[in-house]
């Protein structure tokens, strides 16, 4: 069922010639995720880390497809130690506008700040974008979360942080490098159960 609305959008997508974008947030925390890795033989591999440090690095990120399918994008902010509100959406949404021009077809989840009643109006005094909601419990058709998950999992695990500063500036050091490398966010789009590329 969700796949199937899911693809109307991309439909309408299609009939607008407008960008398709999912857009999805997250949380970087100070503790690493740990992964299965090498050291030389008898010697445990020991992981120090700083405990009970509830500190987080809050992300806003946008894949967008473009309406001829080139070449997707990544768009993104952090936000250190502070929740995703309902401003910082809008604020989100105000500069992806800047960067895309023509119609944009929006799909995100049913977080409370999506559904606040300023990103209602704020979204129905522009009308080049028309915003359309993941089905219930669906992460797995967002490509946004291959994106956390791959950062989470590959540059950043393994990384104990003993301050908010080094896990922003780490986290601000590998999201652009997604940016730059448009083969791997491919295959964001592709892994997610969706037929989204040509």
């Amino acid at each position: 069922m969700g796949q199937t609305t899911v693809a109307r959008h991309k439909k309408k997508a299609q009939q607008l010639k407008a960008h398709l974008v999912f857009l999805d947030e997250s949380g970087l925390l100070m503790a690493p995720l740990t992964r299965r890795s090498w050291s030389p033989r008898g010697q445990t591999p020991v992981l120090y880390q700083r405990t009970r440090a509830h500190q987080k690095v809050s992300a806003i990120a946008a894949l967008s497809i473009s309406p001829r399918r080139h070449r997707p994008h990544l768009y993104f902010r952090l936000h250190p130690n502070v929740n995703i509100n309902a401003d910082l959406a809008i604020a989100f949404l105000r500069q992806l506008l800047r960067q895309l021009d023509g119609p944009v077809v929006l799909i995100w989840d049913r977080l409370q700040a999506h559904r606040a009643k300023r990103v209602e109006d704020w979204i129905q005094s522009h009308p080049r974008l028309h915003v359309y909601f993941f089905p219930p419990y669906a992460p797995e058709l967002n490509p946004v979360e291959n994106v956390w998950g791959y950062l989470k999992t590959n540059p950043l695990s393994n990384w104990p942080f003993f301050d908010l500063d080094s896990l922003a500036k780490a986290t601000n050091r590998y999201a652009p490098s997604l940016q730059k490398t448009p083969p791997l966010l491919r295959a964001f789009i592709e892994h997610c159960p969706l037929s989204l590329c040509p």
